[in-house]
């Protein structure tokens, strides 16, 4: 770091705003459109697998660009590209409000899922840029990261107002907030100093198409698994065709001059345990949130807005993770925090197994509580460890393999609880049966839940055989990440 970059100054703390809301928006623009699909359904007269390919093309574009979007910040320049998609995403939300039919939808979800796919990484590699390592930037991330988190709890409540006033708000309300962002980032959001050389090399071409492709195959298999009889070959096929170009991606990323992914960084066990463990995090809520949905709107009759009233426990993570987390990490490091907010996810997933059909909401509340305290001491420390002892100057693609991870859990959480529930539920239709499939679905986060604190314990073992061999640590140094 230069001393200018080791100094974090006013307009670097102001600058940090606006890459907060740009995170919250991605947040907010996903769970709002949730929430609005029926009303999108029964207004445009859209078929459920329609409105079910709304949601994937969202996944597909956010997933399949997302290793790209990361080397294009790198290479190009963060600002640069964060400036050029924000534009992007703000169109292209504006076209999904102008819908009439169903392809409009269909466009706008893809696209502005790859101009997310690009901004996501940019906005994080700018932030690990602007604040030097050590407590500015244990601060920074962990605001950065409650405003993410915020956007996805809080989306529920928003999107369920916006439905009520129509549904075309959903999209319309993004547009507005990404013409507010912009105007602020134009003049605040400023490059990072670089320690070094701009990562040198062009664009891989022909790792970007393989692994592009790879990452499209991969998400469009995830989406139909949330339809277990409708083609087990050929989600079969399509899971092998993915695999299949993510090994011609190594094979190239091996013998290129400038590699998309630099296959140096995936042999990092701390980078690979802090993406697995987002992805199963990050699949417990998404399964969950959806249960839940199905439970309070399906079974107990609630409006949306009820809805999403209901959950708005789980955005005390917008309070706590820009100030308990921060402290806790520099206190105790990210490891002990994280396995933490694990155990205590897993603890209220388990509380959750015996919902029965007339639980009261004064039950619920504690546990969704729960959930968001586990989520505030989670998300920090996974955004935090995603880019820990790697180069500045790749801080871009690391980015990119959180967010991808981020992104393909919650698409195989959503697409492995509905193929529970859709399974257990049979040909029966009765409340209770419904009731019975739902609580057989929970057992999927809670699974996932418990994946991840064995991935965090094994994290532990590792360090610890680390301090062994080591001769001494640098007194004051903060515990590096997973």
């Amino acid at each position: 770091m230069s001393a200018s970059a080791a100094r974090t100054d006013g307009r670097t703390w102001a600058m940090l705003p606006v890459l907060c809301g740009a995170i919250f928006l991605e947040g907010i623009d996903v769970a709002m459109l949730n929430v609005a699909l029926p009303s999108i359904r029964d207004d445009l007269g859209l078929s459920t697998g329609m409105l079910s390919g709304v949601i994937s093309a969202y996944v597909l574009g956010y997933g399949g660009f997302m290793l790209l979007g990361g080397r294009a910040a790198d290479l190009l320049g963060r600002r640069r590209v964060f400036l050029a998609w924000l534009v992007v995403f703000m169109l292209f939300s504006g076209l999904g409000g102008f819908a009439t039919e169903g392809w409009m939808l269909l466009v706008s979800r893809f696209v502005t899922g790859v101009a997310s796919a690009f901004m996501a990484p940019a906005g994080l590699a700018l932030i690990t840029g602007a604040f030097p390592a050590g407590p500015a930037r244990t601060r920074a991330l962990g605001i950065y990261a409650g405003t993410a988190a915020g956007g996805f709890t809080l989306g529920l409540v928003a999107g369920g107002l916006l439905t009520s006033l129509g549904w075309r708000w959903v999209f319309f309300a993004p547009v507005a907030l990404s013409a507010l962002i912009l105007a602020a980032a134009v003049p605040l959001v400023r490059e990072p100093d670089a320690p070094g050389p701009r990562t040198p090399g062009g664009f891989d071409l022909a790792g970007s198409f393989a692994v592009t492709g790879a990452m499209l195959l991969l998400a469009y298999g995830t989406v139909r698994l949330e339809h277990p009889g409708e083609g087990t070959g050929t989600t079969a096929a399509v899971f092998a065709a993915g695999a299949a170009l993510l090994a011609v991606f190594a094979a190239i990323e091996r013998t290129s001059r400038s590699p998309l992914v630099r296959l140096g960084l995936l042999r990092s066990a701390a980078l690979v345990r802090t993406d697995v463990s987002a992805l199963l995090f990050l699949a417990a809520f998404a399964g969950f949130q959806f249960v839940l949905t199905l439970y309070l709107q399906d079974l107990r009759g609630w409006t949306t807005w009820q809805t999403g009233l209901a959950m708005l426990a789980l955005g005390v993570d917008v309070v706590l993770a820009p100030t308990l987390t921060p402290y806790l990490v520099g206190r105790f490091g990210n490891t002990r925090v994280l396995f933490g907010g694990l155990v205590l996810a897993a603890l209220a997933y388990g509380l959750f197994l015996p919902l029965g059909p007339d639980w009261a909401y004064a039950l619920m509340f504690p546990l969704m509580l729960l959930l968001g305290v586990a989520f505030a001491l989670v998300y920090g420390p996974l955004t935090m460890a995603a880019t820990d002892g790697v180069d500045e100057r790749e801080h871009g693609v690391a980015g990119g393999l959180l967010y991808t991870a981020i992104q393909f859990g919650m698409a195989l959480g959503l697409s492995a609880v509905t193929a529970v529930q859709v399974a257990a539920l049979g040909d029966a239709g009765s409340a209770a049966a419904r009731m019975d499939a739902l609580r057989t679905a929970l057992t999927v986060p809670f699974a996932a839940a418990l994946l991840a604190v064995a991935v965090t314990a094994f994290g532990f073992r590792t360090r610890r055989r680390a301090a062994r061999r080591s001769d001494a640590v640098p007194e004051g140094r903060v515990p590096s990440a997973v």
